[in-house]
């Protein structure tokens, strides 16, 4: 599955470079997130870090108005943990709190790997490797659209609301 309609991560410079689809098979032109704050998140509805949901949902609210944005990326890579279609991925995600945009599902690893995260995972490598290890890995990325820094599954939304707050 993929989303990114442009570039790979050899012909995309920048984060503001990609189009991506989202839940509703739209295309998002992420240029319209240039001068916020952005957190990607690979996300996963029967996870064992789905309870996140519950703090990017708390973060989203608390800092929005001040140019915060989520977005979720669905991702059924890891253990199928993700197996429901687009809809019913977004409608899981609201029930949840989720106000912030949720794409298409996509991949984030491998031949298949959305080009987006290829990007991602090439200014933000991981421990040993660049891959993605699990769901709820996460990417924040400045106003100037530069990718910060990158957290593990386990590192909490609320944990890195500081970093957030220090880019706002």
């Amino acid at each position: 599955m993929t989303s990114a309609l442009f570039g790979s991560t050899a012909t995309a410079e920048a984060f503001y470079d990609f189009k991506v689809k989202d839940a509703d098979g739209k295309t998002v032109d992420l240029s319209i997130y240039k001068g916020k704050v952005v957190l990607i998140v690979n996300v996963a509805s029967q996870c064992g870090f789905t309870p996140q949901y519950k703090e990017m949902a708390e973060l989203y609210n608390k800092y929005s108005s001040q140019g915060f944005v989520i977005l979720g990326f669905p991702c059924n890579q890891f253990g199928g943990q993700e197996p429901g279609s687009n809809a019913q991925v977004k409608k899981f995600a609201q029930d949840r709190g989720a106000k912030y945009p949720i794409m298409s599902k996509v991949d984030v690893n491998g031949s298949g790997e959305d080009p987006l995260f290829g990007f991602l995972k090439a200014k933000q490598g991981g421990l040993l490797t660049k891959d993605i290890k699990w769901n709820f890995t996460k990417f924040l990325v400045d106003r100037q659209g530069n990718v910060i820094k990158r957290y593990g599954s386990s590192t909490t939304p609320l944990s890195i609301e500081d970093d957030i707050k220090g880019l706002l």
